[in-house]
């Protein structure tokens, strides 16, 4: 009997063996014979990869009834077992993808709206006891909507696939993944594990409640869902019932994955784990390798996906010159991450998510084994790795006894380019990918068929047989060739003759040669023969070019202008420059200024400094650096949609890969307030950041300052134009009433909690403590000036509204910023307390801003009240220098007063004046040198110096505008090299989005 017909009788006999697996369930009724035949099998002569590192020449793999009985060495293969002689081919575990939507539902994602112009939807539409919000749905089950797909399967057993962990990916807390086998069977035989994992995102997926709407919002939801849980689950006697927090209690031994879309949202994942003390899986984005440091800190396993990118369509020049360095930096580099993890000890594992179709699956595999991933790891992070994730290594993983039989047969090498993978076994079931190709017969052969004569071609490719003729013109004509079994098949047409030819290969004196009977013409029986005149090379060659050379370095940005290595800070001595203080010396010139270990250590005439990078000011102006109370840039979101959003934190969404860091940094700006937007009564918690461009978010983020928090009077949170809205508050009158209520709500939350923290240990025992509020968290923070209101405003009214709701409470507004009315109250801003942070000369540009004049700066200046100018663009903050010096030609405020509206005020606002603002001995070394005085429309910013490391320096963008253009043509030129200009090309970005204080998301 030989292979192929021992393979149908086995398939035959896989069936039965399913029929007797339903049959051994005991609530399955009969309605047959039951048969009880043993499937055992003995596969000889192989190379048995057991594990990653353990491979066996000449081995047999012994199975019974779909397990592993053992994997033998000695050649005596045991009684009763059929064997099948795999000589020359080799025998791996099957894969596991342990992140898969395979078998589950669609999820049905709703077109998005923007929210202002419809009615809003506050609650959750969703009948039945489940959470509050849509968007958790921690109590789905993906066993019990499981249901096998052929058609899925089909193409997941074509890449080496027998088993998945099934999820819907729909909702922040998603519910349960399913462990199963890609068989072709009943749902109840494939499935394996009811529960392998819970599952979580930043995605709110199908959820067509408004909240949230932001990346930011999705964070606070999650991490008040997981405290609601804890609460939820100590709080026996509660009286109400949540199904999604019950299973997240139910749920929280199994393994924890959770969706990323990148290395920055791999760190924010990271974050909310160590808060929650979760150890999560991190599902990843593909771009590790941009931040292999910060990854390497995370110590989390990830999972990660290998859908790198097609090269893109450079055929024309106009587009091709729409595509970002970043861009093409990702297509070439991106293949190198799994290399990249494993060089860096970091575990992973790897998923065809979120490939539909993944056909390309081992070909990038391979192609990531060429770009310096080790084979032992490759085959790791298939199969022993994310066994051991998901805890399911008792059944599946490696080639062990009593594990599944779940292998794959292949015609050698599995990482190696053209190794075919020829079958693929599922719990002892064969499913056939693919023929096996004799690639022996390759080559060109003397053709004659009765009289006529030509040469025949036949060479392999891609697992098929390629083969041509030379036609009696000449030409070079396609022909059809395979192998029927032992028989050959060929067929083609030359001069309007059709030849269907039949036979079989034999070795006559060490030659090739074909030979048998044909029809010419469908009618006349011809005999015809072929005999190998020359062995042709093979285009499925079994080896693995290394990719790994001639590559491009990773940029700190992963953007234009990023560096290959992170800036440092220096000694450096400034000399004979005009200084602008900003203290009470005044300006100071032809003076001296030592910048050491990030501080200002020395100013002073004729200074000398050991070591120092000495820079010439003659002629040059030097500021403290610009501070920009009133920014989004660098930010990944900007508005959340909660009336009261103050759960929300900026920094959960800081972007170092912002180009707008670099575009401000050129200005001579140096830290920015990062502001939730306008869109709520109580916006987001605010971040302050230094501009090092270069750095990981952590890395911008200025710590141990005071905290902010962003609130917003006017049309923007009452929705004056939205007609539809029935969100509260919609007038002055609600607004005033909504912060009363939230200051309210917040002490009455802090008196519960009084009461709870004074119980004596053995009465606090017996008590559920109260339920965590985000809200009033940050509410209280407030009250106890703890964090610091900076309030989006324009009108009068609405400003003295909320200094009245603060006096009432017994704290002080910390910022109007806007403020355009602010001249008119200036005395009053003055005796609250409240700074103004104002634009230059920006009005009319809606109803509410009317009365807006250019002299608001100087008139709450000369007043008393601190002023500073503000961006909220991410243009304006280019040059907010010129916007600081309108003040003099509009108000004729000094010029000194006027550049400590863009430094020394601003860091007042912010209460960072005790190390920035002013250049005083000992504050940061945070400083701008300017071509001249800082405040003319001709000046440039030569260099930005941020605790003494110079983050932008006009002669070195001088020299990376020449790196980049070359960097872009060194990677053009090889993917136009490639020729692929128009096959399925990667499409371009899109330009990314400009924020300000009322753009809104249309999802998360």
């Amino acid at each position: 009997m030989n292979n192929k017909t021992v393979y149908r009788f086995l398939m035959l006999l896989g069936i039965l063996l399913c029929v007797k697996q339903g049959y051994s369930q005991e609530t399955f009724p009969k309605n047959d014979v039951t048969d009880a035949r043993p499937q055992n099998v003995a596969f000889t002569n192989a190379t048995i990869v057991v594990d990653p590192s353990t491979k066996i020449n000449n081995a047999i793999l012994l199975i019974k009834d779909g397990i592993i009985e053992a994997v033998l060495n000695d050649g005596n293969v045991p009684e009763g077992y059929t064997q099948i002689d795999v000589s020359g081919k080799y025998l791996y575990p099957s894969f596991i993808d342990m992140f898969s939507t395979y078998g589950q539902p669609e999820v049905v994602v709703p077109k998005k709206v923007n929210p202002f112009i419809k009615r809003e939807q506050i609650q959750s539409s969703i009948k039945g006891p489940y959470n509050a919000n849509e968007a958790i749905k921690a109590d789905y089950n993906g066993t019990e909507h499981f249901s096998v797909d052929e058609k899925r399967a089909v193409k997941l057993r074509a890449q080496g696939f027998g088993t998945v962990a099934s999820m819907k990916p729909d909702g922040i807390a998603r519910g349960t993944a399913t462990f199963v086998a890609l068989g072709n069977d009943n749902d109840n035989n494939m499935t394996l594990k009811s529960k392998v994992a819970s599952h979580y995102s930043f995605d709110k997926g199908s959820s067509t409640q408004d909240y949230p709407i932001s990346p930011m919002g999705s964070i606070s939801l999650l991490r008040q869902t997981f405290y609601d849980a804890e609460w939820y689950a100590l709080n026996t006697s509660r009286s109400f019932s949540d199904l999604g927090l019950e299973a997240i209690e139910i749920n929280k031994n199994l393994p924890q994955i959770f969706e990323a879309k990148d290395w920055l949202t791999d760190i924010q994942v990271n974050k909310i784990g160590v808060e929650f003390d979760i150890k999560f899986i991190i599902k990843g984005g593909g771009n590790e390798y941009q931040r292999i440091e910060e990854i390497k800190q995370l110590n989390s396993p990830l999972v990660i996906p290998i859908n790198f990118p097609s090269s893109y369509n450079v055929s024309d020049p106009v587009i091709t010159d729409k595509i970002t360095l970043a861009d093409l930096k990702h297509w070439e580099l991106a293949p190198s991450n799994p290399a990249s993890l494993e060089k860096n000890g970091i575990p992973f594992a790897l998923t065809t998510y979120p490939q539909e179709n993944p056909l390309h699956f081992l070909e990038n595999l391979r192609k990531a084994v060429s770009f310096g991933l080790t084979k032992e790891k490759a085959l790791s992070s298939l199969t022993t790795t994310p066994a051991k994730l998901l805890k399911v290594e008792e059944i599946v993983g490696t080639l062990s006894k009593g594990k599944l039989a779940n292998f794959i047969i292949s015609d050698g090498d599995i990482l190696e380019n053209g190794t075919l993978l020829l079958e693929n076994w599922i719990k002892g079931k064969p499913y056939i990918i693919q023929e096996s190709i004799n690639k022996t017969i390759a080559g060109s052969y003397s053709l004659k068929v009765g009289d006529f004569s030509t040469t025949l071609n036949i060479d392999v490719h891609k697992g098929k047989y390629v083969t041509t003729i030379i036609s009696s013109d000449g030409s070079e004509k396609k022909a059809d060739f395979k192998m029927d079994g032992e028989l050959s098949v060929l067929k083609f047409n030359d001069n309007q003759s059709q030849f269907n030819l039949k036979g079989w290969n034999v070795i006559e004196k060490d030659i090739d040669v074909f030979k048998g009977i044909g029809l010419l013409n469908f009618k006349d029986e011809i005999a015809w023969t072929a005999v190998k005149i020359k062995d042709e090379k093979i285009t499925d060659k079994k080896t693995n070019q290394t990719n790994n050379t001639n590559l491009g370095d990773v940029y700190y940005p992963f953007l234009a202008f990023g560096d290959t290595s992170k800036t440092t800070s220096e000694k450096i001595l400034i000399t004979n420059v005009t200084i602008w203080t900003n203290e009470d010396v005044g300006i100071l010139k032809n003076t001296d200024v030592l910048l050491e270990d990030g501080k200002i250590s020395k100013i002073g005439k004729d200074l000398v400094a050991k070591n120092a990078t000495i820079i010439d000011g003659k002629g040059k102006h030097l500021t403290p650096g610009i501070i920009d109370e009133h920014s989004h840039i660098a930010l990944r979101g900007v508005n959340e949609i909660a009336p009261n959003s103050s759960m929300v934190r900026m920094e959960d969404v800081v972007d170092s890969e912002d180009p707008g860091i670099y575009r401000a940094l050129a200005g001579g700006v140096v830290v920015a307030h990062l502001l939730h937007g306008s869109s709520d009564p109580i916006g987001g918690q605010s971040a302050i950041i230094k501009l090092k461009w270069g750095e990981s978010p952590d890395g911008l983020i200025i710590k141990n300052t005071d905290k902010f928090i962003k609130f917003a009077l006017g049309e923007n949170p009452k929705r004056s134009k939205s007609k539809p809205s029935i969100r509260f508050p919609r007038s002055l009158m609600g607004m005033e009433q909504f912060y009363t209520d939230a200051f309210t709500e917040a002490l009455y939350y802090k008196q519960n909690w009084d009461t709870y923290n004074n119980l004596s240990k053995n009465n606090k025992a017996k008590t559920i403590k109260p339920r965590k509020n985000l809200v009033h968290d940050a509410m209280l923070e407030v009250i106890e000036e703890e964090r610091f209101i900076s309030s989006h405003s324009y009108q009068q009214k609405e400003m003295l509204m909320l200094m009245d709701v603060a006096e009432r409470f017994d704290f002080r507004i910390n910022t109007f910023t806007h403020a355009l009315e602010g001249y008119r109250i200036a005395d009053k801003m003055k005796e609250h307390g409240v700074g103004g942070s104002t634009f230059s000369d920006r009005w009319n540009f809606k109803w509410e801003t009317r009365n807006a004049i250019p002299y608001n700066a100087t008139i709450m200046n000369n007043v008393g009240v601190v002023t500073a100018i503000n961006s909220d663009s991410g243009e304006t903050i280019r040059h907010l220098n010129h916007e600081a010096s309108k003040a003099i030609k509009y108000g004729k405020t000094s010029q000194e007063d006027a550049l400590k509206m863009v430094t020394l005020n601003p860091a007042k606002l912010l209460h960072l004046d005790d190390t920035m603002g002013s250049i005083k001995i000992g504050k940061s070394a945070d400083v701008v040198l300017w071509s001249g005085p800082p405040l003319s429309i001709y000046s440039k910013a030569e260099k930005t110096i941020i605790e003494g490391a110079i983050y932008f320096d006009i002669e070195k963008d001088k020299k990376l505008r020449k790196v980049m253009r070359e960097e872009r043509a060194r990677i053009l030129s090889k993917m136009s090299g490639l020729g692929n200009t128009g096959v399925n090309p990667t499409k371009i970005s899109k330009e990314r989005i400009e924020f300000d204080c009322e753009y809104i998301q249309m999802g998360n």
